[in-house]
């Protein structure tokens, strides 16, 4: 498993600047800025990052990965989502409404997993479609027991109880991941770029939309 993060890392194409998108939460909801709360008025530190990467390899050539994390954003959530490819061509003769196929893990809160695909609205009146989830949580599926599922912090501890190294980063991965993100870093302080300030209860800065709305996507919803 390590070996393969590694080779990702390593396939890694280094990424523009206008693919990366920086901010700090500000004020708001009765609490400080991001500023306020490090103590430091020049800091140039992110609480939230967006970026568009590509991996170099013949298995993910043309596919895009955005990547976004951040604090105080609208809701705490950490999930994985796979837009699969629009196909060149409809098969129905009226596809309006016709949205992709997208596979959904979400990993906290609510583990799970979703498959959102397009199906005929049943019934008379033509080819109506519509996009419908295929759900499957482990909140349903083990109910009580679901309670007791490890959060992130405790399943690592436990890791490191039963030693097993899976989850964390090697001595050549550390460095391969520096070797990739240093350059991002030296540029941002070359240039002098400073993040962008964000609504706390957002989305993040406004630039990360246009992220992606100049692919033609979009960010998904965050939400509990």
């Amino acid at each position: 498993m390590r070996d393969e993060k590694l080779k990702v890392i390593r396939a890694l194409k280094p990424v523009q600047p206008e693919d990366i998108v920086r901010g700090q939460y500000g004020a708001g909801g009765g609490e400080k800025g991001y500023v306020a709360h490090s103590e430091n008025a020049a800091s140039k530190t992110e609480s939230y990052i967006a970026l568009k990467v590509n991996v170099s390899n013949w298995r993910w050539q043309g596919v895009p990965f955005y990547l976004r994390t951040g604090k105080r954003l609208r809701a705490r959530a950490s999930e994985i989502a796979i837009t699969f490819k629009q196909p060149p061509h409809a098969i129905f003769d009226d596809a309006k409404g016709w949205h992709e196929n997208v596979l959904v893990i979400r990993l906290q809160p609510n583990e799970g997993m979703n498959l959102m695909v397009m199906i005929k609205e049943p019934g008379p009146g033509g080819m109506r479609l519509m996009q419908v989830p295929l759900d499957m949580s482990f909140a349903a599926v083990l109910g009580d027991e679901a309670e007791e599922t490890p959060d992130a912090y405790e399943r690592l501890i436990m890791d490191v109880i039963r030693g097993n190294q899976t989850l964390f980063m090697r001595g050549d991965e550390v460095e391969a991941a520096w070797a990739w993100t240093d350059p991002i870093i030296e540029g941002w302080e070359a240039r002098g770029d400073k993040p962008q300030t964000y609504d706390p209860g957002s989305s993040g800065p406004e630039d990360a939309l246009m992220l992606m709305h100049r692919d033609g996507r979009r960010w998904r919803e965050i939400k509990e």
